[in-house]
C-alpha cells in the first residue's frame, strides 16, 4: 500500500520519505507561491485560473484573497460561490469539502492532519490524516 493511500484510510503514513507526496506538497506550494504573488489588479478571471490549478474540484469561481496556504490541495473540494478572506490554510491530507455559498473569515485553519501521541512515531515523521471534513 502507497503511503497516499494509507493517508485516505486514515492510517498512519509518512509524507517527508514518500516522493509521490513530497513531489505533490512541492507543486502545491509552488503553485501558492505564485497565488499569493500576483497582483490585486489582475482580473478576477487569471485569479480564477491560478485558484482552479491549486485545488482540486471547484465548481463556478471561488474567490480566495491572498495570502492563502495548503499542502495537498488536490483533496480539497469548493462548491458555488466560496469565498474566503486573507489568511486561509487548508492541511488536507484527506478530504475537505466546502459546499456552495461558504464564506470563510480571515486568519482560519482547517487541518485534517494529526500526529501520533507515541514520540517514537512522531520523531519517525508519520502522521494521519484523521477525517474527511465538511464545510456547508
Amino acid at each position: 500500500m502507497t503511503e497516499k493511500e494509507k493517508a485516505r484510510k486514515g492510517l498512519l503514513y509518512n509524507p517527508n520519505k514518500n516522493k509521490e507526496l513530497i513531489a505533490e506538497i512541492l507543486r502545491c506550494k509552488q503553485r501558492c507561491f505564485e497565488y499569493n504573488q500576483t497582483p490585486f489588479e489582475l482580473e478576477e478571471e487569471e485569479r480564477t485560473v491560478l485558484i482552479k490549478k491549486i485545488i482540486g474540484k471547484t465548481k463556478g469561481n471561488p474567490i480566495v484573497v491572498s495570502p492563502f496556504y495548503c499542502d495537498y490541495g488536490s483533496n480539497i473540494e469548493m462548491g458555488e460561490n466560496f469565498f474566503a478572506n486573507h489568511n486561509l490554510v487548508l492541511l488536507g491530507g484527506a478530504k475537505i469539502t466546502f459546499g456552495d455559498n461558504v464564506f470563510i473569515g480571515p486568519n482560519c485553519c482547517l487541518s485534517t492532519a494529526g500526529h501520533p501521541i507515541d514520540k517514537n512515531q512522531r520523531n519517525e515523521g508519520l502522521e494521519f490524516a484523521c477525517m474527511n471534513l465538511g464545510v456547508s
